[in-house]
């Protein structure tokens, strides 16, 4: 299932400690509150002073603090207590300015982490939306072998037994790399991108039946292995009757599978003795390359031949 990270202020404080040169300066008490959301909405966790979304990080600019000393005390009193009732998980005040006390008796009454830090507001806010939405990034943990083929991500799936990591380990021997094997993490870092990785545990390890688990780093070296892909094709392994049973033998629709509620491209591979599957395989990245460039040859071909019998 498809999982959110939540995290405390104190996290982003420690992770952008010294980056951004923070500094507490009151509400120390609330440092455990919860930033909860997706990397889609990244940049709904963070903005400039705003009653309107009042639950997002408040952050705080010479211009912010400007228009707080411009207004009435009544008016400052009630949109006060129209951020507080908000819950805003923390307030950063930028440039180091120095914060009216109102605002630190307000954080510290109601344990709402207040931050400084030198840098433009402008710049902490850019800075900590690129920096929720890989935290915060909805993320799932798939079964599979996730290589780098052709500089395409492909995660390799099917049923056990039909030599996943055999044929992983094919590839990385025809110098292609291995980003992960057995579990690989995927999280949705934008929009329309996924993004994969390898748990800490099983970095640079593929297990092969007969030889146990290789460290392919250690055999073949630092180019046969990645930190990351962007997953743009899953390669389903098959067995001949299955692909049968279920299959179309010459599909017309381009398949895909969803991944974190995005398709991803994916093609069926059916597994018997004498094919070789890694070049299968790699002829389904060179294809897959044209297609995101505009080029479908099923289409051409389909085209084609409607062509020649119009002609006839």
């Amino acid at each position: 299932m498809p999982l959110t990270t939540p995290l405390s202020i104190r996290e982003l404080f420690d992770d952008n400690l010294e980056a951004l040169r923070l500094a507490w300066l009151a509400g120390q008490n609330g440092a455990e509150q919860l930033i909860v959301g997706d990397a889609v909405s990244a940049a709904d966790q963070v903005g400039h002073l705003n009653l309107i979304h009042p639950g997002r990080i408040q952050v705080f600019g010479p211009q912010e603090m400007a228009y707080l000393a411009r207004i009435s005390d009544h008016s400052r009193i009630a949109q006060t207590r129209e951020l507080v009732a908000g819950k805003p998980p923390a307030f950063i005040i930028a440039h180091s300015l120095t914060p009216p006390p109102f605002i630190i008796d307000v954080c510290n009454e109601h344990g709402i982490p207040l931050i400084s830090t030198p840098q433009p507001s402008a710049q902490v806010i850019d800075y900590l939306r690129f920096y929720l939405s890989k935290k915060l990034a909805t993320r799932v943990t798939m079964h599979g072998v996730f290589m780098d083929v052709l500089g395409v991500g492909v995660l390799i799936t099917g049923e056990s037994g039909l030599g996943k990591s055999e044929l992983g380990l094919e590839l990385i021997s025809r110098n292609h790399g291995l980003v992960a094997d057995d579990a690989v993490e995927f999280s949705r870092i934008a929009p329309n991108m996924i993004e994969g990785r390898c748990p800490t545990l099983l970095r640079n390890l593929l297990e092969v039946r007969g030889l146990g688990l290789l460290d392919i780093r250690a055999i073949f070296g630092e180019t046969a292995v990645r930190r990351k892909m962007r997953l743009k094709l899953i390669v389903h392994l098959v067995r001949r009757k299955t692909l049968e049973e279920n299959y179309e033998r010459l599909p017309v629709n381009q398949q895909h599978e969803e991944v974190l509620a995005l398709p991803i491209r994916k093609v069926i591979i059916p597994v018997e003795a004498g094919r070789n599957i890694a070049v299968l395989l790699e002829a389904a990245v060179r294809n897959t390359i044209l297609q995101l460039r505009g080029i479908d040859t099923l289409t051409d071909f389909m085209e084609r031949q409607q062509r020649a019998m119009g002609e006839e």
